[in-house]
């Protein structure tokens, strides 16, 4: 057997087990979905040192006065559960129920730039569950593009990109789709995008968390090349106790989300700034961060975020924000 082929045989098997693996997701109660999932985290927290010891060093960094162990151990939990539910979505999440399962109204802000003629981008972290984010705005009517890097499964790739086109979400590549991206915003369009990962060497340094962070400035350049209106959102999970939408919902107790925009920034405010694309990096940047303070357990801390540091080791000066 070839060395393709091989892969190619790798890549089926992992995707007939994830298939089988949300097979019964969808056909168990939500309840012991949710039990499996806690166990899942709690195996991933104990039994993989390496990503332990990442998480647990970005969180001293960024809260050095939390318990950085619980902490890391409630971001499995998170996100195992986020998992489960993103799996639950195409089934569990319809025009007629999603307010027993999200509030929109924090999300007002987002109206104007969502209805305007004006292109604009949606800057997220991966925080909260911001695959909720594009479904849910497709399930009311709003219909976005996601940048998203492209699988090295091809079989997974077709099956999430399925998953998310259900309401109406397109998706650009991340590398390869350039020209398609550009034509999106030209003609007005709103794009959905993940701005909180390290940029190697070359990123723009702002501060994140009190420390230099190489930062992508490729979103700040859209912003002010298609003159795109950028809206900073997360999608935390957040407390509803005693809603009676979701009684009788075993299971589903910690299942409500809230979009939250906690910037709008308008590109047009720095246009004649020298230094706007540091400006509109830091500024939503800082926007990011006020949201992941907010809900620390529910920031993805196993990326190296901090990875490289500029060579003076000298903090970034915050640029002004307006």
């Amino acid at each position: 057997m070839t060395r393709e082929r091989r892969t190619a045989a790798k890549h089926f098997v992992t995707f007939a087990v994830v298939r089988l693996a949300v097979c019964v997701v969808q056909a168990v109660p939500a309840a012991v979905a949710m039990w499996v999932a806690d166990a899942i985290a709690w195996l991933l927290y104990k039994f993989i040192p390496a990503r332990r010891r990442v998480a647990l060093e970005n969180v001293r960094i960024a809260f050095p006065d939390l318990d950085a162990d619980r902490l890391v151990l409630a971001m499995y939990r998170h996100f195992i559960r986020a998992a489960v539910e993103a799996l639950l979505m195409p089934r569990k999440f319809h025009l007629t129920n999603w307010r027993s399962f999200a509030d929109l109204y924090p999300g007002a802000p987002l109206l104007p730039p969502l209805h305007g003629d004006r292109p604009a981008l949606l800057v997220t972290a991966h925080f909260g569950n911001w695959e909720l984010a594009g479904y849910l705005l497709g399930v009311v009517g709003f219909k976005t593009h996601a940048i998203a890097r492209v699988l090295d499964n091809p079989y997974l790739e077709r099956y999430v990109v399925r998953m998310r086109k259900t309401t109406g979400q397109k998706i650009i590549a991340k590398k390869d789709d350039f020209d398609r991206l550009t034509a999106v915003l030209k003609a007005g369009g709103k794009v959905a995008t993940l701005a909180d990962q390290d940029a190697g060497p070359r990123g723009l340094f702002v501060d994140f968390f009190g420390r230099p962070a190489s930062t992508h400035k490729a979103v700040a350049l859209m912003a002010i090349e298609f003159d795109a209106v950028m809206a900073v959102i997360g999608v935390p999970r957040v407390s509803r106790a005693g809603r009676a939408a979701l009684r009788g919902r075993p299971g589903m107790e910690g299942t409500f989300y809230a979009v939250e925009v906690e910037d709008i920034i308008d590109p047009r405010d720095y246009a004649d700034r020298p230094d706007a694309v540091r400006a509109i990096t830091q500024r939503y940047t800082a926007a990011l961060e006020r949201l992941i303070r907010r809900h620390p357990e529910q920031y993805f801390w196993l990326h190296r975020r901090w990875k490289h540091q500029p060579k003076t080791r000298e903090n970034p000066k915050p640029a002004a924000a307006a």
